[in-house]
């Protein structure tokens, strides 16, 4: 649908919230270890080390079912041998009991400082004992692999700790790893199974009520931690840090609450993401266009809904077969200018991790594919007196087999699934391919006013 956006009244659905999350089998976990070690044989690897610790957990939690709390740990998955996770004295119960199923050994050094570490078995015994031998080839899995062009060798600079990396190569040649777990080619985590979608829409539901609370519940004279309580968390691993932040402060947008008054005409902007998901929004406490900043009073108009047309068209753009070339070619033309100053890529692969990767790059000829979970994230970053808006949410791709799989499996999930199809063309005018599956419970709708938020955006 083509058509100039506007501000309107627009009554967003309530689309439900789900009670039970979708489980991830144990067959699931075991199937996707036997992908990876066909991978590391693939790529010549004798063996693969997963490191993980609290903020970089995504890999292992994949393979294993497991993430480390409070402590390091690694994988090590020995081609012929069975896994064995490798972690501190807090952790070893856990990881004794993975959906995976692997040996579980202890290595005090992962713990936290001041536990006994005085019968601590040497780490290169331990990885000995999980079957490395002198002369393998290791794949070294931490959360990046690396550039030409930004480090030296970057196909053996690894992203580990320095004194695993270094008992690692005292056994053999190390290489970076990374890109089998995170390539959006063919990275292992590009490609997700129906019960992990599900997952993730059970997670992105939850996370957009907590963003949809904030705003309905915002008002003048509430501290940033009173707004932020109302975003109510579940108690599920986040996949980022909350936040929500006013003033001069929002301008950089990274920011956790404080004691902060949040006052009229403030600028504003909040983020809250479970594992899988994450919605942000960001503008005024303004109710009309009178409160808006002297400079600004066209924000509805001039930015907000110039902003929303380009998200209109990423969601109409993206499907199975399109490049991530052609979403930031379209996205740049309308917002890598001196007005909005778009920052960072116009979308990228979510997964457990927030950022697990991007086929959105000018000149990308990557496509995406079904079964893939990708977030709409265009930040404008405008340094000037109309601040910055944001419409952060998250989609699916999944072909027709895809999507009667998921129908018939997840039916109450699927249902909220069509409800936000079916608004976001009745009621916004996005009209997208079949393929493109909505997760978050707001998705399309961008109020400009946040006092006001029965006006939103809408070409409809």
């Amino acid at each position: 649908m083509t058509g100039t956006a506007s501000l309107k009244p627009v009554a967003l659905p309530d689309y439900g919230v789900p009670r039970y999350i979708p489980k991830i089998a144990a067959q699931t976990y075991q199937a996707r270890f036997a992908r990876f070690m066909d991978a590391i044989a693939t790529k010549g690897f004798d063996a693969a080390v997963v490191y993980a610790d609290r903020e970089h957990c995504a890999n292992i939690s994949w393979l294993t079912g497991f993430d480390p709390r409070f402590e390091e740990a690694l994988l090590v998955a020995v081609r012929g041998n069975d896994p064995v996770i490798i972690t501190g004295p807090e952790n070893v119960g856990l990881a004794a009991i993975t959906p995976l199923g692997a040996t579980s050994l202890l290595w005090p050094g992962f713990g936290l400082l001041g536990q006994d570490r005085t019968k601590a078995i040497p780490l290169p015994e331990l990885l000995a004992k999980a079957g490395l031998q002198k002369g393998h080839k290791i794949g070294a899995i931490g959360w990046k692999y690396f550039l030409a062009n930004e480090v030296e060798s970057a196909g053996v600079a690894t992203d580990l700790p320095a004194y695993v990396a270094g008992m690692l190569a005292a056994i053999g040649p190390v290489a970076n790893a990374t890109g089998i777990m995170a390539s959006p080619i063919d990275g292992l985590r590009s490609q997700i199974e129906i019960e992990e979608l599900a997952r993730f829409e059970f997670l992105a539901t939850h996370s957009s009520e907590a963003i949809k609370r904030v705003i309905l519940g915002l008002k003048p004279g509430m501290t940033e931690f009173e707004a932020a309580s109302l975003m109510q968390p579940l108690g599920y691993p986040v996949c980022c840090h909350p936040m929500l932040s006013t003033g001069e402060r929002a301008r950089f947008g990274l920011g956790s609450p404080s004691d902060t008054v949040i006052e009229r005409g403030a600028m504003f902007t909040a983020a809250f993401g479970y594992q899988g998901s994450l919605t942000a929004r960001a503008g005024f406490v303004v109710e009309t266009a009178d409160e808006l900043p002297a400079g600004a009073k066209d924000y509805a108009d001039a930015f907000v809904a110039r902003y929303w047309e380009a998200a209109a068209e990423w969601y109409e753009t993206i499907g199975i077969g399109v490049s991530g070339g052609e979403i930031d070619r379209k996205m740049r033309a309308r917002l890598d200018n001196d007005f909005f100053k778009l920052a960072l890529n116009p979308g990228h692969l979510i997964h457990i991790d927030e950022w697990m990767h991007s086929p959105v790059r000018p000149g990308s000829t990557e496509t995406f594919r079904s079964g893939q979970a990708v977030q709409l994230d265009m930040i404008p970053a405008a340094g000037n007196a109309y601040f910055t808006t944001n419409i952060e949410d998250g989609i699916a791709l999944l072909d027709g087999r895809g999507r009667s799989e998921f129908a018939e499996r997840f039916p109450e999930a699927w249902g909220r699934i069509e409800a936000r199809r079916a608004f976001m063309a009745d009621g916004l005018g996005i009209l997208m391919k079949p393929e493109v599956l909505p997760f978050s419970n707001l998705a399309g709708w961008l109020p400009a006013y946040l006092l006001n938020p029965g006006l939103a955006i809408s070409r409809a």
